[in-house]
């Protein structure tokens, strides 16, 4: 099944955002007056080498760390004008995630994993979506196999559905190839590519390929921590 992208406009944005570690001669500037805007509805790739500040840039834009200045919006709001439980909320209605490590409880099922979201917050599950993603993603034969019993590009296809369960504003991927051969990571980086172009998803992936980088509609070069492109 293909749903019409419906989403418009801008999913986040940054001004003049920084990001500083340590005091006086340690002091570091992981992001250095950042200005950015992401699409929705697209496929974004923050890339950069190590140390470069892309991923501290992707967990300022998830609400999972505080700037030092500047200012970030998701979904129309500041993250920077919410407490904690505010905040808490808020990630768990807008924001998706997708680690290079996969991060599926091993005592789940697939489904069971899938569903975690939901369950935490005590929601209910919308089994026309779910019903969607597990045919996007191609797993319906894996869902009552625990991850010990998928291959690692199965588990991450699972980790995407997990990522997606909520229909979050915008989904973050961090490295998400980072731990598969070149074969599941092709497949990974098209279902990425696929949500976004049949789901109407928003994607921010981070990465050091270009490789993986070149299956997004956009791409932003961070350096020193700075936009460079």
């Amino acid at each position: 099944m293909t749903i019409a992208p419906t989403r418009t406009g801008i999913a986040a944005e940054t001004h003049d955002l920084a990001k500083t570690y340590g005091y006086g001669d340690a002091l570091v500037h992981a992001l250095d007056g950042v200005d950015l805007t992401i699409a929705a509805g697209r496929f974004t790739a923050i890339m950069g080498p190590s140390g470069s500040g892309k991923s501290t840039l992707m967990h300022c834009l998830a609400g999972l760390d505080t700037p030092t200045s500047g200012s970030v919006v998701v979904a129309g709001r500041e993250l920077a004008e919410m407490d904690d439980t505010t905040l808490t909320r808020f990630r768990r209605d807008h924001v998706g995630f997708v680690f290079q490590a996969f991060n599926l409880l091993p005592m789940l099922t697939a489904k069971q994993n899938i569903l975690l979201p939901v369950d935490l917050a005590g929601g209910k599950v919308d089994t026309e979506w779910l019903g969607i993603l597990v045919d996007v993603l191609g797993i319906g034969d894996r869902l009552s196999h625990r991850p010990s019993e998928m291959s690692g590009g199965q588990q991450q296809r699972v980790a995407v559905a997990r990522g997606l369960v909520t229909r979050p504003t915008i989904m973050f991927a961090d490295e998400p190839t980072g731990n598969l051969d070149s074969h599941s990571s092709a497949e990974v980086l098209g279902l990425l590519r696929r949500c976004v172009r049949e789901l109407g998803q928003t994607v921010v992936m981070v990465t050091h390929d270009p490789n993986a980088a070149a299956y997004a509609d956009d791409v932003v070069v961070i350096e020193d921590g700075r936009v460079a492109s």
